[in-house]
């Protein structure tokens, strides 16, 4: 458990870019599940050397998992926030393809998290291979799912609002996941934080020709 006078230092440093014991009561809340207690608060995973040169492009998160009874998953926020807009915002885009995928039931450890805040400009339009090849490491599902609800809840703000963001999770095929965009600026498509899975081409795709 951390001290709560090295807890406000690091709260003071990161300003709205921080989702600590307060901000995820405030989630809490709003899902209907008991809020933290002392002992869920762990202790700091970064020095401070990190946490000052991280401040302001990135979010520091605490992770929090729930319990047995209600784990804190893709799942539970599905189940929590819907996917209609029509009824409820902020929600998960309407689609059920990952309901039987792994990753949707995973849940966070029980640490602290840095997540960049925006998307890294020259990463835009790259494919995610490359990218790990420049030593990005992608967040999880899970994670970028907490924050963007958490952020919300707290500082009333759509993270990643126009943006896809890769994660490091695949689905049962391989297929790369990636999440966000909660806004289609073109108007097609509803509101919503979407999941999706970047398709890999396999010898199952190929065409037909017509005459």
């Amino acid at each position: 458990m951390m001290e709560s006078k090295d807890l406000k230092k690091i709260e003071s440093l990161f300003g709205d870019n921080c989702i600590g014991p307060e901000q995820v009561n405030k989630l809490l809340v709003e899902m209907g599940l008991p809020t933290l207690t002392p002992n869920d608060i762990p202790e700091m995973s970064y020095s401070m050397d990190i946490l000052q040169s991280k401040a302001e492009d990135y979010i520091l998160v605490m992770g929090y998992a729930g319990d047995e009874k209600s784990p804190l998953n893709i799942i539970k926020f599905r189940n929590t926030f819907g996917v209609d807009p029509e009824k409820n915002e902020p929600c998960l885009y309407n689609q059920d393809w990952y309901l039987a995928e792994d990753f949707v039931r995973t849940t966070l450890e029980k640490r602290w998290y840095l997540i960049r805040k925006d998307v890294l400009i020259d990463s835009r339009a790259i494919m995610p291979a490359e990218l790990m090849d420049r030593n990005i490491s992608f967040p999880q599902a899970i994670l970028c799912t907490y924050t963007f609800f958490a952020y919300y809840f707290s500082y009333g703000k759509h993270l990643w609002y126009h943006d896809f963001v890769w994660c490091s999770d695949t689905d049962h095929n391989g297929d790369r996941i990636y999440v966000g965009k909660y806004h289609d600026v073109d108007g097609v498509n509803k509101n919503g934080f979407s999941i999706h899975r970047h398709l890999a081409l396999r010898p199952c795709y190929g065409a037909i020709s017509v005459l």
